[in-house]
């Protein structure tokens, strides 16, 4: 169940139905208006569930959908079937727009109380990565110590035995088809990749300020920025435009899967600023098509870098960033990509929707009292 079907939220949703050895359904609704999304989704969702006159053996939701509130609407007929939760993000430590309306008025904490009681409605609970449990884990007494008494410290344990690690599955095999038929070396000058949205938390202030010192040194490098655009105004992304000049080799989303790979493939240096990331499905989808990933050491960027790379791929602060995008600029050779090209593929589908079978597997049969 799938209230947000839009972007990596459905990827990940049809991607998982493709690959699994299973019939895989998904009851879904547009990906717009986010937080009515969270309010009202259940709602329409159980409806259209209680018309389709089938039962399955296990019901997956995300972290869009207010589990609890869909459970309470369907018991007639999922009372009896086990039911998880995938956490692609979560409200509870998510950073919040310093302008949003919700956070100005304090009704941010209830976003975050949806997700709460899902995990809890939940007999089993997923992550995308180990730092997306922790840090949701870390904020949860928060939360719960905001209300005035029965706050219901105790459910922290409960939820924490029945949750568990299951990384975002991507479709990366769909990127060989455009990879060049030939090695052509080293872009000269090399290109500096974008992948991400255009957004307050994917930090983009601090990536053009490192970019703006190299270019004030007088270091050749090329830019090539993609990733969708949600603001009317992209302020930061204009002013880059105009201050880097012709050293902007493309600037905008590009809706053409292929044309998005193929500049994947061209360009040759990944660097990361951003302050939020639960998984990082664009720093994967890049790393596999051949750029060198210069990451923050913090969120969950460690977890995608092999430790042997984890001294020359992640950095302290922004100063060692523009250090290491200059001896990158500057090196008469380009670092070996090809092992960070094969620890990234675990992320393929190929590779871990047997995985995800088998995890609701297990829990179908648990509900049901089986031992196997």
């Amino acid at each position: 169940m799938e209230p947000y079907l839009s972007g990596s939220h459905a990827a990940w949703a049809e991607g998982y139905a493709a690959h699994s050895q299973h019939k895989v359904t998904v009851l879904s609704l547009p990906g717009r208006f986010w937080k009515w999304r969270m309010h009202g989704g259940a709602v329409t969702l159980a409806r259209k569930f209680l018309t389709m006159g089938w039962v399955p053996d296990c019901l997956l939701a995300t972290d869009m959908l207010d589990l609890a509130t869909f459970l309470a609407l369907t018991r007639s007929c999922t009372a009896n079937i086990p039911a998880a939760i995938y956490f692609h993000e979560n409200q509870l430590s998510y950073p919040w727009a310093s302008h949003d309306r919700d956070r100005t008025r304090g009704h941010d904490i209830h976003y975050g109380f949806i997700n709460y009681i899902s995990a809890l409605a939940a007999d089993a609970v997923f992550f995308n990565s180990a730092y997306h449990r922790e840090s949701f884990f870390a904020e949860l007494p928060r939360l719960l110590k905001h209300f005035p008494d029965y706050n219901e410290l105790d459910t922290i344990t409960e939820l924490q035995s029945k949750s568990g690690i299951l990384p975002l599955g991507l479709d990366l095999a769909r990127f060989d088809a455009f990879r060049p038929a030939s090695e052509e070396g080293s872009a000269i000058p090399p290109i500096i990749l974008w992948n991400h949205r255009w957004e307050y938390d994917k930090n983009p202030c601090e990536f053009f300020e490192a970019l703006y010192t190299l270019a004030d040194q007088g270091l050749d490098f090329r830019l090539v920025i993609l990733g969708e655009c949600l603001r009317e105004r992209p302020d930061e992304f204009l002013e880059a435009r105009a201050r880097l000049g012709e050293r902007v080799l493309h600037m905008g989303y590009v809706p053409d899967f292929g044309e998005y790979a193929r500049w994947l493939w061209r360009a040759n240096i990944l660097p990361v600023t951003s302050h939020h990331d639960f998984f990082g499905s664009s720093v994967v989808e890049a790393i596999y098509c051949g750029c060198f990933p210069l990451l923050p050491r913090r969120l969950s960027y460690p977890e995608l870098i092999p430790p042997q790379y984890h001294t020359i791929c992640l950095y302290r602060d922004l100063p060692d960033l523009v250090e290491r995008l200059r001896c990158l600029i500057t090196a008469a050779s380009s670092p070996a990509v090809a092992p960070l090209q094969a620890h990234v593929a675990r992320f393929d589908w190929h590779i871990l929707s047997p995985e995800y079978d088998a995890r609701f597997e297990t829990l179908c049969h648990r509900q049901k009292g089986d031992s196997r």
